[in-house]
């Protein structure tokens, strides 16, 4: 699957090149990926950044250090340069993230519907370019479901250890906390106790992103540091969705320009799908990390155009297509996957080589 889709993605994104423009490995090295780049390469800043104005702007230590550390050793072991390591990382874990829900969704679903949501995961949402390029989903949807896979094999320490490092991937680990505590909490209403495992596993799920807030307030002398730096680079702060939903009202009554269009449809269908998941009975800390994602993604004032990306991980809304499709019979299977693939396929080169805004 990852052989298939990645030569999907990449065939599609070289044909939409326009010639004599960047190429391929520059557009998977675009936008946040040379900062994690720069990161691995150079290390982080010393203090807050400023403009000519004497305005706070934003720097790299809003982007959370296992991503670019992995780049680094990669790059230093094997001589590659940070940008090739930075790829590398990237299609290493999407092997490792696409293994690891596989088995996961076969435990609760069957190899079937496995097979068929890794498909859509890789291949067919409107972002999954993402997973390919110098950006850390890839690494975190890989730590993530292999730590809800050991949650359900009752690995408690292994689910622990992974939801620390999901931590120090990006701050949505939030979200796979939330869906360990339920997943704790499932066996001890079953036995009436709460045994001293998954406790030690909720600890040091809780342990990873603090870790670096408390870093980046240490570094920079003021403990909410990182959130005055992500605001001021990415305008990124908790607003309750008020942004998202003037983006929807933006969008749908005025249609000025079809990516917002697109990006307010397919939004609106993450959270229907969302929805449906939870009366197809998806197993709970699934369903609660996946439903925490979203409301991570769109409760907050980041881009618009990032939120799809951002909604990579989160993995449950699939679960509803997934499930239809492992239904139907090989003809509409093969023509549905078929079709999914190549408009998500498109859809990122799209947005890789003529959208104007970062992804």
């Amino acid at each position: 699957m990852y052989a298939v889709s990645t030569a999907v993605h990449l065939a599609i994104l070289a044909m939409m090149i326009p010639p004599g423009g960047p190429g391929v490995r520059d557009r998977l090295l675009s936008w946040d990926a040379a900062l994690y780049r720069s990161i691995a390469a150079d290390g982080y800043p010393q203090g807050f950044t400023y403009d000519e104005s004497g305005e706070l702007t934003g720097n790299n230590l809003a982007f959370f250090p296992l991503y670019p550390l992995l780049t680094r050793v990669l790059y230093r072991l094997t001589g590659l340069d940070a940008g090739t390591a930075a790829i590398a990382v990237a299609h290493l874990s999407l092997v490792g993230a696409l293994f690891a829900v596989y088995a996961l969704l076969t435990r609760l679903y069957g190899a079937r519907t496995a097979a068929i949501a890794i498909t859509l995961l890789a291949g067919a949402q409107p972002m999954a370019v993402a997973l390919l390029m110098g950006y850390s989903e890839a690494l975190f949807l890989a730590l993530a479901a292999g730590a809800l896979l050991a949650a359900h094999r009752g690995a408690w320490l292994t689910a622990g250890t992974l939801a620390l490092l999901t931590g120090l991937t990006r701050p949505a680990a939030f979200a796979l906390t939330a869906g360990l505590v339920v997943a704790a909490v499932l066996p001890m209403r079953r036995e009436g106790r709460l045994s001293a495992r998954p406790l030690l596993a909720i600890v040091l799920a809780c342990a990873g992103t603090p870790a670096y807030l408390l870093w980046v307030g240490w570094r920079l002398g003021r403990l909410d540091a990182w959130f005055l730096v992500q605001e001021a680079g990415w305008g990124t702060r908790w607003d309750n969705g008020a942004s998202f939903l003037a983006f929807l009202r933006e969008a749908l009554l005025r249609g000025d320009g079809w990516i917002p269009v697109s990006t307010a449809v397919l939004l609106i269908g993450a959270v229907c799908a969302t929805a449906a998941a939870w009366r197809r009975g998806v197993w709970p800390p699934l369903f609660v990390y996946g439903t925490t994602v979203l409301v991570l993604t769109l409760a907050q004032s980041n881009y618009y155009h990032s939120k799809l990306r951002l909604l990579i991980p989160a993995v449950v809304f699939l679960l509803p297509f997934a499930g239809s499709l492992s239904r139907a019979g090989r003809r509409g299977l093969a023509l549905g996957l078929t079709a999914a693939t190549l408009f998500g396929s498109w859809y990122g080169a799209y947005m890789l080589t003529s959208w104007r805004y970062a992804i």
